[in-house]
């Protein structure tokens, strides 16, 4: 090199990095054609890590604190240049600067419902969401497996990554936690844990630190769900059935009551419909509990005993009959074969 082009090259006295608060992970010192003038300031802010990579080999690794860069600050980089005790020249290296800080609010969650073992019900396939905090731990290991020579690496670069090591990891979690799918609602917090602790070592691989987790919602699909509840119904209902059809029954009189003060169902034939009501429950409810629900039903069948005395009790009965008919418990036919059965008595 010449006097002049020495003269003329432009040298680096100050290195430093202001975040733009971006989500930028990893980036790349700009410089072009520059070298670094030896003695140069090294900024390197709370949050941040600086690495030093010669000739694609990392050399030297920076924490937080003010640098002043020469043989005995840069071990590494002196080895692999050769240099001696007295190099004072301007060197080339490219250098990175790595942000520390935690990258809250990631989300993640099962785009597919994910099938995992559980004690109650065998396979279930559920869906899961909610958050998960990291930061950069390893500026060397993420330099080498993640952002390497790019100019700039951000958060959004690697969500698919982070995501798709979470969801690999849910089985696992519901497995190391033990806990039944029914009780998962309840125990969020320990969930999380599991899920965590499955998945931290996976981070750790790429240079990162897996900071935190949490468990926002768990539920199944639709069409699960319903299935769902409908056990946990007759669930209920079989633990006392006598009391359960009592309570809905004189849930159902006093509407019926009123929909008779106010002539609802128009004429002759909807006043029979409207008188009827409590009275079809006794009977149907006879009928259902008489094949092993005796010691429940003893009560309701007692007070049903008394059922069709009257007039006004068959029609009160056809009108409870209609409203099971509407709500899809009884069928047409069955609806058709009971109205026959109770217009005969009234004839």
């Amino acid at each position: 090199m010449g006097l002049m082009d020495f003269i003329k090259k432009q040298f680096i006295d100050i290195l430093q990095w202001t975040e733009d608060g971006d989500g930028t992970l990893a980036w790349r010192f700009p410089m072009a054609d520059m070298e670094i003038q030896y003695g140069a300031s090294l900024t390197v802010r709370e949050s941040q890590l600086a690495v030093f990579v010669n000739e694609g080999k990392v050399a030297d690794v920076f924490g937080p604190g003010t640098h002043t860069l020469n043989t005995q600050t840069l071990p590494v980089l002196t080895y692999l240049k050769n240099w001696d005790k007295l190099f004072e020249s301007p060197f080339k290296s490219d250098v990175y600067f790595f942000s520390t800080r935690q990258q809250v609010d990631q989300r993640w969650g099962t785009q597919q419902p994910v099938t995992i073992r559980d004690k109650d019900f065998g396979a279930v396939r559920l869906r899961a969401f909610g958050n998960f905090v990291y930061r950069v731990a390893d500026a060397k290991l993420f330099h080498t497996e993640i952002s390497g020579t790019r100019e700039r690496y951000t958060v959004q670069d690697l969500d698919g990554q982070l995501r798709g090591l979470m969801l690999q990891h849910i089985s696992d979690a519901v497995a190391q936690s033990g806990i039944p799918f029914l009780d998962l609602a309840a125990n969020q917090i320990e969930f999380a844990r599991q899920l965590q602790a499955a998945t931290a070592p996976e981070f750790e691989k790429i240079g990162l630190k897996l900071e935190g987790v949490t468990l926002q919602n768990v539920s199944l699909p639709e069409e699960l769900q319903k299935i769902l509840d409908q056990k946990i119904g007759m669930g209920m209902i079989g633990q006392n059935m006598g009391q359960f059809m009592q309570y809905q029954t004189a849930q159902a009189i006093p509407k019926l009551a009123e929909g008779v003060g106010q002539g609802g169902g128009g004429g002759v034939a909807g006043d029979a419909m409207g008188l009827g009501a409590g009275l079809a429950m006794g009977q149907v409810l006879a009928q259902q509990l008489q094949g092993g629900l005796a010691a429940a039903a003893t009560p309701v069948v007692a007070a049903a005993a008394p059922a069709v005395q009257t007039a006004d009790d068959i029609v009160l009965l056809l009108e409870k009959l209609g409203d099971l008919k509407t709500k899809g418990i009884l069928t047409d036919e069955e609806f058709a074969a009971k109205k026959a059965d109770l217009l005969k008595k009234l004839s």
